[in-house]
Formats: C-alpha cells, sequence, structure tokens
C-alpha cells in the first residue's frame, strides 16, 4: 500500500473518530502529496524516498514553527504542532540514533576513503540518500563534519 492510500485510509479513520488533531495533519500531508505529484516534470505517481522526504519536510516545518511558538509562549498552537508531528512521524522509519548513525556514516566515510573536508560533498550526497527519512540533514552534516576534521 502507498502513502498515499495509507493517509487516505486513516483520513477517513480520523473524520469518523472526529480526531481534529490527526485530521489537520493528514490533510497537510495529502496536500504535500498532491501538490508534488502535480508539479510540472513530477512522476504522476511518487515513489518511496519522494515520499519520505515531503514527510521529513513536514516534520521540520512543524518543530520549527514549535520553536517558535515556544519562544513567543503561544503554549496552544506548540501543543497542536507537536500533536501532528508526532501523527506525521507515524508513516517515517524510525529515527536512528546519534551512535548508530555515526557508525554508520565512519563506515561509509571509510568505504569511500574521504579523507577531509574535501570530501564532505561527496559524502553528503551519499549520506542523505541512504538514511533519508531515517535521520535529520542538518544532524548528518554535523557528524560528517566531525569524522571528517
Amino acid at each position: 500500500m502507498s502513502l498515499k492510500e495509507k493517509i487516505d485510509q486513516d483520513l477517513m479513520n480520523a473524520m469518523r473518530a472526529k480526531n481534529q488533531d490527526e485530521l489537520r495533519a493528514l490533510r497537510a500531508i495529502k496536500s504535500m502529496i498532491l501538490l508534488a505529484e502535480t508539479e510540472k516534470g513530477a512522476p504522476s505517481k511518487l515513489n518511496e524516498e519522494a515520499e519520505m522526504k515531503l514527510l521529513s519536510k513536514a516534520v521540520k516545518q512543524r518543530k520549527e514553527s514549535s520553536e517558535l511558538f515556544r519562544e513567543q509562549g503561544r503554549d496552544d498552537l506548540l501543543t497542536k504542532e507537536n500533536a501532528e508531528i508526532e501523527i506525521i512521524e507515524k508513516y517515517l522509519p524510525a529515527q536512528l540514533s546519534d551512535q548508530e548513525l555515526l557508525s554508520a556514516l565512519k563506515k561509509l566515510v571509510g568505504e569511500n576513503n574521504a579523507s577531509g573536508m574535501q570530501d564532505m560533498g561527496k559524502i553528503m550526497g551519499l549520506a542523505t540518500k541512504i538514511f533519508a527519512g531515517k535521520a535529520d540533514g542538518k544532524r548528518i552534516s554535523e557528524l560528517v563534519k566531525s569524522i571528517l576534521t
């Protein structure tokens, strides 16, 4: 079952249950999928990698928003954002711990004979494809930097 089909099914269940937080999050995901599918030059059906990128982007946007709401003392909006983050993360693969990610990145650096910061772009290109949806790009970047320096 594709992500779009799963979202549609869960959207119907959320409507029946009258779960507003889940409805809001699922509608946002569905909207992102439809926009990506109707983009000029985009395939009519997204592959799994593109779906994971969309979900990661949605989570990242909400985390940034929740940070702003926290700074501004808007607990009402903060609660809504955190609820949406929780719901969207259900569709993402389990996130790697820092230790797991670090060891996998060290192995990747070793396999590609990367020796310094000049190889950062090459390693980041590979790592972001391998760990799409499993780790945040910012975390990957920080760890790769620490390995290469």
